[in-house]
């Protein structure tokens, strides 16, 4: 027994392995359901691992007492405490989200799931999701069984089984599995309306992108048509009408199977609003209905967000159609006039949104968060993505590593915003888990932030070391996007015509005879000799070069400009620092450009000297 005003040796244990409540704590292990443990240093060292071990102590204690027998609650306790595997499974999960600490005590069977994992459970993808939602046939047991699913999710994430990028991959694949699952049991309830018409849902935003949050809208785009008749028609345009109602009745109902709130939660909204003008324009229109829409009023920022369009439920067929069919617009879009600008002047309307209480705070919209990176990948994608194919993906770090490999990122700046990336990713999810509901404000309470601290693996001082963290990196974020975002080279290469971004060599030729340049043949040698190979230096130079061709034909003398900055080229090609300067730094390029065009003295000392280029930024 312990003395009068004395701590017991478990409190003090409580206290050592992080509980800030340890009272509590040792009031809850004296209960009778967790008797058999109470002292095993083992789970108290698995809970002092957690993001929170006093929620982790209380999840645990609630779903004991949810078994439906002593038999039950002496099987979970004794594997819990043979099996590491879920010992950490289970706790890292109820110490880091309350909702699933919820779900656990209403379900309590479903720790079950957390038990083994077979090869294919680490890394699952669409067809073992849904396996998982297989048996849902109406819209309570689909949260349930989704709820389930996102426990193993979850199980992998905070175990670090699994990365961030792996982890939205996933969310975004049991997405998938979750519309299809909801159309399927929306088809069911009107059979009619299904065998009238073709109906396929096209992720976009980051469920299209295969990069999704715990908790975030999906967003998503119908194309619906009219089903074949027996002989193979589609019967006309009156059979048009009614299969496009039809198609919108089921679109609608598949939307609330997944957003309406229910005795078991909502899974997330289903958001529609990115279609053709928006919620003022019908659910579900045809392919060629979409076609004009894009063709002829669509605005910049709608073909920004058809960046990560990927057809993922419904028909097969008819998904396919709409993505090859809206792709090449999407690579037209940079040739419109003031893209660049209208995409700079749309990520700063974003920002100027934000509610000043919050904008502190802000891990996605806010200046050095989210956005700022997802808005300079997508921005060098769609001006470079014309002419290089490599570039076309609607992952943000896929992107990123590709506009890196191409030469159109610094390696180091490349690596510097997916580790920020990575973290801000990170810390989002890890918010959105603790209760499942949607926010991207980091919290503004020491207990907050200290789980959030915690789960990053932070110990000393959670709270102050995570806020140094998120500063230090939004910090980072903020200073490459001002570098990438308005990068003066960018809107250059917009303005270049279609097909002049990456030259062949009889399309180099063409444009080389309608600049002006006198020798074309000697002037295609030069390009050759600059930008041929595989290495990053030839690389970096098919970027600039249609650019700098133009500038060169300003001049007087185009030829002599191309071969002065030839010499400067080999002069300087190997040092670290002189194209990276003329790829980031816009007026570089230009200036350098007009200095090598300008008669011989000029380019003469500037070969005596070519480290002087660093001059001309």
């Amino acid at each position: 027994m312990t003395a009068p005003g004395r701590r017991s040796s478990t409190f003090t244990r409580l206290l050592r392995h992080g509980f800030t409540d340890a009272s509590a704590a040792e009031r809850l292990l004296e209960s009778p359901e967790l008797a058999p443990v109470r002292s095993d240093p083992v789970l108290l060292e698995a809970l002092g691992g957690t993001a929170d071990p006093d929620l982790a102590l209380g999840g645990l204690v609630r779903l004991l007492e949810a078994q439906p027998s002593p038999t039950a609650r002496r099987e979970l306790l004794d594997t819990l405490i043979a099996a590491k595997p879920l010992r950490d499974r289970l706790l890292g999960v109820l110490g880091a989200s309350a909702a699933l600490g919820d779900h656990l005590a209403r379900h309590a069977g479903d720790w079950h799931v957390l038990v083994t994992y077979e090869p294919r459970d680490l890394h699952p993808g669409v067809e073992e999701f849904e396996r998982g939602l297989a048996d849902a046939d109406d819209p309570l047991s689909l949260r349930v069984a989704y709820r389930r699913c996102l426990l193993a999710i979850a199980a992998r994430d905070v175990c670090g089984t699994t990365g961030v990028a792996q982890t939205a991959a996933e969310l975004a694949d049991l997405a998938t599995a979750t519309l299809r699952a909801a159309l399927r049991i929306a088809s069911a309830a009107a059979p009619e309306d299904a065998a009238r018409c073709r109906l396929a849902v096209v992720a976009m935003g980051k469920c299209g992108g295969h990069e999704l949050n715990y908790v975030s809208d999906v967003d998503v785009i119908f194309v619906g048509e009219a089903a074949e008749t027996a002989d193979g028609g589609d019967g006309g345009d009156g059979d048009e009408t009614a299969a496009l109602r039809a198609a919108t009745r089921l679109a609608s109902h598949m939307m609330r199977i997944c957003s309406e709130t229910t005795v078991e939660g909502s899974i997330w909204p289903v958001d529609a609003n990115l279609r053709p003008e928006g919620r003022n324009g019908p659910l579900v229109r045809t392919l060629s209905s979409h076609l004009a829409y894009y063709q002829r009023w669509a605005k910049t920022w709608e073909f920004q967000a058809l960046l990560k369009a990927r057809p993922v439920a419904g028909d097969v067929e008819l998904g396919a159609r709409y993505a090859d069919a809206l792709a090449p617009l999407v690579w037209q879009a940079a040739e419109r006039d003031n893209f660049v600008a209208d995409v700079q002047k749309m990520r700063r309307r974003v920002v100027e949104n934000i509610p000043v209480a919050e904008v502190e705070r802000e891990l996605k919209l806010g200046p050095g968060g989210l956005r700022d990176v997802e808005f300079a990948v997508q921005l060098l994608q769609l001006v470079h993505g014309r002419a290089d194919a490599s570039l076309r993906s609607g992952t943000t770090l896929d992107a990123l590593q590709a506009l890196a490999a191409g030469g159109y990122v610094g390696r180091t700046d490349a690596v510097q915003l997916d580790e920020a990336y990575r973290f801000l990713r990170f810390v989002e999810h890890r918010i959105q888990l603790y209760q499942l509901r949607r926010t991207h404000l980091l919290p503004d309470d020491e207990a907050g932030l200290r789980r959030l601290g915690r789960s990053l693996g932070l110990r000393a001082d959670p709270a102050a070391e995570l806020v140094r963290e998120w500063k230090r990196h939004t910090s980072v974020v903020r200073r490459l996007h001002e570098k990438l975002f308005y990068r003066p080279l960018l809107d250059a290469v917009a303005q270049l015509a279609p097909g002049e971004a990456r030259l062949s060599p009889e399309a180099a030729r063409e444009r080389l005879v309608a600049l002006g340049y006198a020798d074309p043949a000697a002037a295609l040698r030069h390009l050759e000799a600059l930008a041929s190979g595989v290495t990053r230096k030839a690389a970096i130079q098919r970027t600039l070069l249609p650019v700098l061709l133009g500038w060169f034909a300003d001049s007087a003398d185009p030829d002599a400009g191309l071969l002065n900055f030839r010499k400067v080229s080999d002069a300087l090609g190997k040092t670290p620092w002189y194209l990276r300067l003329l790829r980031d730094e816009g007026a570089a390029a230009e200036n350098l450009a007009r200095v090598l065009s300008a008669g011989r003295l000029a380019p003469d000392l500037l070969m005596r000297a070519p480290e002087a280029v660093a001059l001309l930024g």
